[in-house]
């Protein structure tokens, strides 16, 4: 079974970000936060492109033998 098709925890982070509400930010709060969020986007992008390298690499070597 994949992570993915687990049920959120009730205390998870993106959840409780999602649930935040915005109407109490002014403007130059919200576009801290749109900086906050598009650098970890490009965080979590990298990451995954690396995971991505990582297991086809292991799978290259593994068909190999």
């Amino acid at each position: 079974m994949d992570d993915d098709d687990l049920p959120r925890r009730r205390d998870d982070l993106l959840a409780a970000l999602i649930r935040q509400p915005l109407d109490p930010l002014s403007v130059d709060e919200l576009a801290d936060r749109i900086a906050v969020l598009e650098a970890e986007i490009e965080r979590t992008r990298k990451h995954a492109a690396a995971a991505g390298s990582f297991k086809a690499n292991a799978e290259a070597l593994f068909r190999k033998g």
